[in-house]
């Protein structure tokens, strides 16, 4: 029943029951299989529906499930089934983890609650990953990435620098939710090196992503100078800089460029080497409290100036006197960024006997822990291996072996020059 995890993975030993789907959950224990957890992923005979999303190299096997399922084992269970239920309560009583994404309401009548499992395993951490957390009128209600933005404040911070409400360009509820999931199940597993006994944790997304969103924001608010903002005023709530139209990377001559001046010293440095003695005394840009005022109108008068140089002449003059700079990376331009390259971010991994995909590594580094990348799994790859040494009883794993082996099997081709639905 062990999975092949590094001899010094940091959570070597610590097995995660996996009963997630989309990417909250699945990249929350992405990130624990890259410390070296074994996460073993349970998957309905259909297979977590990302699997189907977007371009895929193989059946099952599409971009967006790619992302978010490196390092782990599947296993596939049908839960309507009893057999399926008893093969998942006896693997749950080896786990060190139970994760989930179910509605509350749904995972009862599965006989999945946490008081239910804990009854079994008392030093199981029962972690629930919901939209919303429980108490209020929202538990229960289902949650998405984009309904997460607009209820969180993330659509309207857009609005406030663009002027039109939007949702940031990538599933950012999913994957700042699944980062809280992480460190809360490390926590509690850190808990019960102490106590012997596992808990029960909730990882509301909408609570996680608003704390997040609010760490710059909310205090701006409470601590304007003048009198109390109200309603009539609220596109002047918020941090300053980061709701400025401006705040967002200036046109060079050839393409686009960050520019950070920050400290006295940075803005001194740069209104004098491209000589403008009027920035440099403007009461508006003297300190880090005025600065922050008139950010709006700094930004601005930034981005006039750098329209005269060209990329590479920012960067060099941005260097000479140690002033933050970055050129834009476009995405198909990741692969070539020359520190990218240094540190071997991108790696290969084999995707079955014929193909090899470029996968992003896991970021971090632990200098006393290794763990091989290994490619996310097929559907229903590791049924057989995972529930082997459990002691389930012929009339039980025979059926659940059955349905995982018809899962596994991909739809056939259809025959040249059939109608397609």
């Amino acid at each position: 029943m062990e999975s092949n995890q590094s001899p010094d993975a940091a959570l070597r030993g610590v097995r995660i029951v996996d009963l997630t789907t989309v990417v909250f959950g699945p990249y929350a224990t992405q990130t624990l299989a890259d410390y070296g957890a074994d996460v073993i992923k349970i998957e309905t005979p259909a297979g977590d529906g990302t699997r189907f999303n977007g371009p895929a190299a193989q059946h099952g096997m599409s971009s967006m499930f790619l992302g978010s399922n490196r390092n782990k084992r599947s296993v596939v269970l049908d839960l309507k089934q009893p057999e399926g239920r008893q093969a998942l309560h006896a693997l749950c009583d080896t786990a060190d983890v139970f994760v989930h994404n179910i509605r509350p309401q749904k995972l009862a009548r599965l006989g999945l609650s946490a008081a239910a499992l804990r009854a079994r395993n008392p030093r199981l951490v029962f972690a629930a990953l919901h939209g919303f957390g429980e108490g209020g009128p929202y538990a229960g209600k289902p949650a998405y990435d984009d309904t997460i933005q607009a209820l969180s404040g993330a659509a309207d911070l857009v609005r406030r620098q663009s002027g039109t409400p939007g949702y940031l360009p990538t599933v950012m509820a999913d994957k700042v939710a699944a980062q809280m999931a992480v460190h809360a199940i490390m926590a509690a597993l850190f808990q019960r090196e102490r106590t012997g006994l596992g808990q029960e944790v909730e990882v509301p997304m909408f609570e996680s992503v608003t704390a997040f969103l609010l760490v710059e924001h909310f205090f701006a608010r409470q601590l304007q100078e003048g009198p109390a903002p109200d309603r009539a005023t609220e596109q002047e709530l918020g941090y300053p800089r980061s709701l400025a139209a401006w705040r967002r990377p200036y046109r060079a001559a050839d393409g686009y460029v960050c520019i950070m001046p920050y400290t006295d010293e940075n803005w001194h440095r740069f209104f004098t080497a491209v000589e403008r003695p009027d920035l440099l005394a403007d009461p508006r840009f003297l300190s880090h409290a005025s600065r922050s005022r008139h950010v709006a109108e700094l930004l601005a008068c930034v981005g006039d100036i750098v329209t005269g140089r060209t990329t590479a002449d920012w960067l060099a003059l941005c260097k000479a006197m140690d002033i933050p700079c970055a050129r834009l990376n476009r995405l198909d331009e990741l692969e070539e960024d020359p520190h990218l390259r240094a540190v071997d971010f991108f790696q290969s991994l084999p995707l079955g006997a014929d193909t090899q995909l470029r996968f992003p590594r896991f970021p971090l580094r632990l200098s006393a822990s290794q763990v091989a990348p290994a490619a996310p799994p097929r559907l229903g790859e590791h049924t057989a291996e995972v529930l082997a040494g459990l002691g389930l009883p012929d009339c039980v794993l025979g059926p659940v072996l059955a349905t995982a082996m018809a899962a596994a099997t991909p739809p056939a081709a259809p025959a040249p020059g059939a109608a397609t639905p």
